[in-house]
């Protein structure tokens, strides 16, 4: 498990069996004996990356003003999203046929919008549009973007995220209260 670990945080998304027998300096069969059943497999290696950034996410105060709080939340987010990218985005290549990968990552998304929602209460005055459009901004995939396709440093990457959400705060501060929108959780 720790030559895998080791493997796709170092940024190989997929190694293959004789490169995690290499590593634990184990036989290819080891592996496979080991490796037998991928959702137990997934599940390991899911616990240990939670234990690992368990510690950059925090509720964020909600006192103080939106954009502080805005601020903090791209801040925390980035420590996140930094701690977990190579092991979501070999999660994400598995997703598809994994069970277990797919409740992960809706447990994941589910998290990190309850987040968002707890540190900005006055979302609930804004359009649903509104909290979507942050979800959107503030996500893995957005992140994931900025930093892998447009190539950016990490600090590029949380000016870009932090501008276009402090953007998006004067909308939220200003917003009139929404009348029956039946909001999705």
């Amino acid at each position: 498990m720790r030559a895998l670990f080791e493997l796709i945080g170092e940024g190989n998304p997929q190694p293959t069996a004789q490169q995690v027998a290499e590593r634990a300096e184990v036989g290819l069969r080891s592996v496979f004996r080991h490796f037998a059943d991928m959702e137990t497999l997934y599940a390991e290696l899911g616990g240990r990356v939670q234990t690992e950034a368990h510690p950059y996410m925090r509720d964020v105060p909600t006192d103080g003003d939106v954009e502080a709080r805005l601020a903090k939340i791209v801040e925390q987010r980035a420590d996140f999203y930094e701690v977990i990218a190579h092991y979501k985005r070999a999660g994400n290549l598995a997703r598809r046929r994994s069970n277990f990968l797919q409740r992960q990552h809706g447990r994941l998304v589910r998290d990190l919008r309850e987040r968002l929602q707890r540190a900005l209460p006055e979302l609930e005055r804004a359009p649903e549009s509104m909290l979507e459009a942050l979800d959107m901004i503030l996500s893995f995939d957005a992140w994931d973007r900025l930093r892998t396709d447009q190539r950016l440093s990490r600090e590029r990457a949380s000016a870009a995220v932090e501008v276009a959400v402090l953007a998006l705060a004067v909308v939220v501060t200003r917003a009139p209260a929404a009348k029956g929108r039946g909001r999705r959780k």
